[in-house]
């Protein structure tokens, strides 16, 4: 038998979703997502990651408190690369072994 999640109404399907119900916060918009993108993809989620971010920052400022914690956790997925990127990354300039 699965135990299921829900978040403010919202049935969570793991610990990803669960995240983004919970702290209102889409991860693969900040962070960026596991898997390449191309560079419009990528200039076109971190140009949406910087407006968002700008309102949540702004929203904080006002006084809306969780806006100002969801602001800080955004801006540091923002300087944070998924490990299996990087390795991918790391390892797609290496050549084999001998």
């Amino acid at each position: 038998m699965r135990m299921r999640t829900f978040v403010a109404g919202q049935e969570a399907f793991g610990d990803i979703e669960f995240t983004e119900l919970a702290l209102g916060i889409d991860v693969d918009l900040f962070r960026g997502p596991l898997e390449s993108e191309t560079g419009d993809d990528r200039a076109a989620r971190e140009d949406a990651a910087r407006d968002v971010l700008a309102d949540l920052v702004a929203m904080g400022e006002a006084g809306d408190e969780i806006a100002g914690w969801d602001a800080l956790y955004a801006d540091a997925l923002t300087r944070t690369v998924p490990f299996l990127r990087s390795v991918r990354a790391l390892r797609s300039g290496t050549g084999e072994a001998a």
